[in-house]
């Protein structure tokens, strides 16, 4: 019989990578209590998939971890996993090979691998994509941006293109800037509004001013 997704500890907990809960690691996010007796909670899926990516980037930075092979070695150990078959599943799922190296700093790296860790831990588990992206960027690993604003420019013709530049320059600050903005949440929102207005103004200016 199938699961369902949606009924998994990890998605319940909205922490799809099913990390342990240990005290001395204080995760953004966490809710009150912090842990179901073993794995953490989390206030938001965003979160919990935020901590999943984080901890995979120090397993690179801190254990020198860069293949398939050696990082879901320390993720899923074998005394309580099937570990040879997670590996082979999750290689599968990036499209590299076990032994492959990988960059965990590159979102194009880091995305399909955390999003083969959800689907292995959660029953086949699929977030929608800008959840997972607004996730890496809460990591300090965000999207690339999809063009740049001369690409726009001259793929669209002077007129429609400045609208479109806008509207590409803004989405992509936005995005950029999504962690500063939760962050702001505190303030009035008038003075809220000022900094987030002057950072998107301040961001298309640069941008704008850059060479091609």
């Amino acid at each position: 019989m199938s699961i369902d997704p949606k009924a998994t500890r990890g998605y319940r907990n909205r922490n799809p990578g099913n990390i342990e809960h240990v005290p001395a690691n204080k995760w953004q996010g966490l809710v009150d209590p912090p842990s179901d007796g073993r794995f953490c909670r989390f206030t938001s899926h965003e979160f919990g998939i935020r901590a999943l990516a984080a901890l995979l980037v120090t397993y690179q930075d801190r254990h020198n971890l860069r293949t398939p092979r050696a990082i879901i070695e320390r993720w899923a150990p074998k005394v309580e996993n099937d570990t040879a078959a997670y590996i082979a599943v999750v290689a599968q799922r990036i499209g590299v090979g076990p032994d492959d190296t990988i960059g965990l700093h590159r979102h194009e790296h880091l995305r399909p691998l955390v999003e083969a860790i959800i689907h292995h831990e959660c029953a086949g588990l699929s977030y929608p994509a800008p959840v997972i992206d607004r996730a890496l960027t809460l990591a300090g690993v965000p999207p690339a941006p999809p063009v740049t604003l001369r690409e726009v420019a001259a793929a669209t013709g002077t007129g429609r293109g400045a609208v479109l530049v806008d509207a590409a320059g803004i989405a992509t600050a936005v995005a950029q800037a999504a962690p500063a903005i939760q962050a702001l949440g505190t303030l009035a929102p008038a003075v809220a509004i000022a900094v987030i207005a002057a950072a998107v103004v301040g961001v298309l200016a640069w941008r704008l001013r850059r060479p091609a």
